[in-house]
């Protein structure tokens, strides 16, 4: 299985300036199926950007309507029925995904749910299908409909709170999870109403133990907080390995051992000048002796520079 983040950012002013991108998540090859999660702004461009094909999904889950989540989700589900030719996939997601409740929703139109199953998540219900099971789990945020998830294949549980204030139960939702996805909007302990900081989410993690957590949907603070040493701080204090999403993120994950899961810098085909890191140096050794090399011929041309150099008098 994989996990490919095509985006990293959340809230507002995130995603009104793209500091980071929020195009969601998906899982590929979970129990043989694909699901893009959350298709936040830019989900479609952003699959294409780091070589994913949107066409090739057979799920796709809202958590609530709020259009960080929400913004490109009519245009994947369009990719999913070949332009709305077919019928093909399940939409999953929030009450007020589907209907207006109260002062949220519908995030999607009647015309783009008419050819994909339909489900309604609540908390606590579970779901079963061929390949896989899912169960809603509960957050207390803007939207009240609003719904992480838990789902399971192949005896592999991943967990995703969504948006979500930490509240005591929310440990009971994610219980089992081998892999836990958490957005954590705010860094250390500056909470803000209806979202997780990342001293929240130390309890979270300290209390579901999971093999394997990951932090993503980041705000302006956070990011400006490094995540990177957010997450660094998660794992010192839960003994859990614990990953910060960046942009164009993969995670291959070793399904019997998620903490020993790879995690890799997919190449990005719109970037004029690609770096050679394909691996995320916090975790892995980066093989440089082909840099060192550049950089010791770059000093020997910028000596001979120097030393030929001559100024007018």
């Amino acid at each position: 299985m994989k996990i490919t983040f095509l985006g990293s950012g959340g809230g507002r002013f995130t995603t009104i300036s793209q500091k980071r991108m929020t195009g969601g998540f998906r899982l590929d090859n979970f129990g043989g199926k694909n699901y893009h999660i959350d298709p936040g702004p830019g989900a479609l461009v952003r699959s294409y950007q780091f070589g994913v094909n949107p066409t090739k999904i057979d799920g796709i889950y809202i958590s609530h309507s709020h259009t960080d989540h929400y913004g490109d989700a009519e245009i994947l589900i369009e990719a999913m029925t070949r332009g709305m030719t077919k019928n093909n996939g399940i939409i999953m997601g929030s009450r007020s995904v589907f209907e207006k409740y109260k002062r949220w929703g519908p995030a999607i139109s009647n015309y783009h749910r008419s050819n994909s199953k339909n489900l309604i998540l609540v908390p606590n219900k579970i779901k079963r299908f061929p390949d896989f099971s899912i169960k809603g789990t509960d957050t207390i945020h803007g939207d009240p409909t609003g719904v992480g998830f838990q789902m399971e294949a192949n005896n592999l549980k991943v967990s995703y709170t969504s948006d979500t204030r930490y509240f005591e139960e929310l440990k009971k939702y994610h219980k089992g999870a081998d892999i836990l996805i958490g957005s954590v909007l705010r860094h250390d302990d500056d909470a803000i109403k209806g979202h997780m900081c990342t001293d929240d989410f130390i309890n979270l993690v300290g209390d579901v133990k999971p093999k394997l957590a990951i932090m993503t949907h980041f705000g302006f603070k956070m990011i400006a907080a490094n995540p990177v040493e957010q997450a660094i701080k998660v794992s010192k204090n839960t003994g859990v390995r614990t990953l910060a999403a960046f942009d164009g993120m993969l995670v291959d994950v070793n399904e019997k051992y998620p903490q020993k899961s790879r995690m890799l810098r997919l190449k990005d085909r719109f970037a004029a000048h690609m770096k050679q890191e394909d691996v995320y140096s916090t975790n892995f050794k980066v093989k440089s002796n082909k840099r060192n090399k550049m950089r010791n011929k770059k000093k020997y041309y910028n000596n001979n520079d120097s030393n030929n150099s001559f100024s007018s008098k």
